[in-house]
């Protein structure tokens, strides 16, 4: 099975590319829905033993928690080695599940993917791109983002310069969704007929 690694700065059109490859049959984790999905279970207890006064009524209160670790690159680091290992052993059971019933490819849909070195549980890395403007325009039109929380997050992130660069393919987004889609019919078409080696490894680290 060939293990495809999605990833693109926010605002970049991921979710979309992510959208279009489930069309097609091919199944997607999606990272940062798994983080939510830990914060109102697992992780719980482990983020307010490290945290405490971060969560309330059984689930991480995100915003308390985004004040402990702001401007705090020490705590930041202990969120992350609390919830990171959590992600990648999901991820890893996810691919063996899709290998196990017989998937010729399933992608890990990673926002952080070469900052957190995800990169290397993949075979292939794809970003998604978008010229500045039209980043700045998506972000900024969601409800409850305004200028600082973008460029917080932004900050958490690769450039999109450095994200391209490293990127096996790059699909760009600044146009219409109907462009976007046909890279990716491209894409896939051509990734049909390549080999994945990952899953040889990622097998034995199963627990």
């Amino acid at each position: 099975m060939l293990v495809i690694g999605l990833t693109g700065g926010i605002g970049m059109g991921k979710s979309s590319a992510a959208a279009h490859f489930k069309e097609h049959g091919v199944p997607v984790f999606d990272a940062d829905a798994y983080v939510h999905k830990l914060y109102e279970g697992e992780a719980v207890p482990l983020i307010e033993a490290a945290f405490p006064g971060t969560t309330r009524a059984g689930r991480v209160d995100r915003g308390l928690l985004a004040r402990e670790v702001a401007g705090r690159p020490e705590r930041l680091k202990a969120l992350e080695a609390i919830v990171h290992p959590l992600v990648t052993q999901a991820e890893i059971d996810f691919l063996c599940a899709q290998e196990e019933r017989g998937a010729a490819m399933a992608v890990l849909e990673i926002p952080l993917l070469f900052e957190t070195g995800a990169e290397t549980r993949v075979d292939v890395t794809v970003t998604v791109s978008a010229p500045e403007e039209v980043q700045h325009r998506r972000v900024l039109e969601r409800e409850g983002m305004t200028l600082q929380k973008f460029e917080a997050l932004r900050a958490r992130q690769l450039g999109d310069a450095e994200r391209r660069a490293r990127a096996d393919h790059v699909l760009e987004s600044g146009s219409t969704l109907e462009n976007l889609h046909g890279q990716l019919d491209a894409l896939i078409e051509s990734l049909k007929l390549k080999d994945g080696r990952v899953m040889e490894r990622l097998r034995g680290s199963r627990s």
